[in-house]
């Protein structure tokens, strides 16, 4: 399936003229998916380089996490914004992967990462998965592990509650709307392993935190590390 859909993607880039994600403007020839200017002028947080960085300190106040970052800072309004609810609600999955590689790179590169031994995505209730067709933090997960050289597990945690979505919520009912909602199969295998625990946007963090709450209860001597691809910078405390 995946090489129809790269060959219909090559095809669809011959025929029209391929935009960024982020300014909407034309690919120039070796541009992909994101053109030079808005990587150059990207809104990254830096917080792979730092083993203690507001979203470790946010994590680590409430759990055991081991490692935390985010990948850039997310900015209301802005064609960062866009380019996100691009793949989580109108189906652009492949800026997702591509997205997953960039942070991946920067994750290898900082050596604070060297020992993950698998990234999981964050799971979505298959009810939900369902509607929209797809998971966009297994294709950030992809991406992140392709270049981390580790594999990608989707079947160890799964979403046992659906849930009403995060967003809608206010700050304080966040954590109560998630309580609960993961839940691993098959512990031995994250037992004693470290794990990248991935998901695209960090508010708050209660989603990510349940889901790391549930991992680190079910299986012994795990490590729970967290990469967003987004967080939110003054939920966290943090300036840009």
């Amino acid at each position: 399936m995946s090489t129809r859909f790269d060959w219909l993607h090559s095809l669809s880039r011959l025929l029209f003229h391929e935009r960024c994600a982020v300014c909407g403007h034309e690919l120039s020839v070796g541009e992909r998916t994101i053109c030079t200017l808005c990587r150059a002028t990207a809104p990254l947080t830096g917080y792979w380089t730092q083993a203690a960085n507001p979203v470790w300190e946010r994590c680590r106040n409430l759990l055991p996490i081991h490692r935390a970052s985010g990948f850039l800072f997310f900015r209301q309004g802005s064609g960062w914004q866009r380019m996100i609810h691009g793949f989580k609600y109108r189906g652009t999955w492949r800026t997702a992967r591509m997205m997953g590689e960039w942070y991946g790179r920067e994750l290898r590169t900082s050596g604070l990462y060297d020992d993950v031994d698998a990234v999981v995505p964050l799971p979505l209730h298959p009810f939900k998965r369902m509607r929209r067709g797809y998971n966009q933090s297994e294709y950030i997960a992809e991406g992140i592990a392709s270049q981390l050289g580790v594999p990608v597990d989707c079947a160890s945690v799964y979403r046992c509650r659906n849930t009403a979505e995060q967003a809608l919520q206010s700050r304080r009912e966040r954590a109560g709307n998630v309580e609960g909602a993961f839940a691993v199969r098959r512990p031995e295998r994250l037992a004693g392993r470290h794990i990248l625990l991935v998901d695209d946007v960090m508010t708050t963090g209660s989603t990510l935190l349940s889901c790391a709450e549930a991992i680190l209860q079910a299986a012994p001597g795990c490590r729970v590390s967290i990469a967003a691809l987004a967080v939110v910078h003054h939920e966290l405390g943090a300036k840009e």
